[in-house]
């Protein structure tokens, strides 16, 4: 069985974005069409399913770097702001964001909040684990790498 660290991140997110849809927990809030994702952008995003996308991100990002809080979050997600003629400064992501992304995640039994010696913050839960292994192991099963054998290898020798 594949874990998390075996497929490609950003399959590994589209993947769960789409399986995040049939968890009835998760839902984007009514404000989700009209707010940027962080101070630092110019937009709110194009993409009309941004907020699984944003939830399997931070889905993973639990799973990796648990525990962790919002304040570390905002930090992950956020960037440089275009400040025009000034330099650009260091912004952190939205953190109310984060925040719901966060609770809906708790609600639907995948992470929890857990305190180990000094950091306290946000755990991947068993649930949540095996549904990011599953969906890893479905993509390593749609596109199998094919390992290269020493016997398949021909070398041509082309002398004259």
């Amino acid at each position: 069985m594949a874990t998390m660290y075996d497929v490609d991140a950003q399959e590994l997110i589209a993947k769960a974005a789409e399986e995040l849809k049939k968890v009835p927990e998760i839902k984007p809030p009514l404000w989700t069409p009209f707010v940027k994702t962080g101070m630092h952008k110019e937009r709110p995003p194009v993409d009309k399913d941004w907020w699984y996308m944003r939830t399997a991100s931070v889905l993973r990002a639990v799973y990796r770097l648990g525990p962790i809080g919002v304040s570390k979050l905002r930090a992950k997600y956020g960037g440089k702001k275009n400040r025009g003629v000034k330099k650009e400064h260091f912004y952190k992501g939205s953190g109310n964001i984060l925040r719901k992304s966060l609770q809906q995640l708790e609600k639907a039994g995948f992470i929890k909040f857990a305190e180990k010696k000094v950091r306290k913050g946000r755990v991947i839960t068993p649930k949540g684990i095996s549904f990011l292994d599953k969906i890893a192991t479905q993509i390593q099963g749609m596109s199998p790498r094919q390992e290269i054998k020493s016997s398949d290898i021909k070398i041509e020798n082309n002398e004259q």
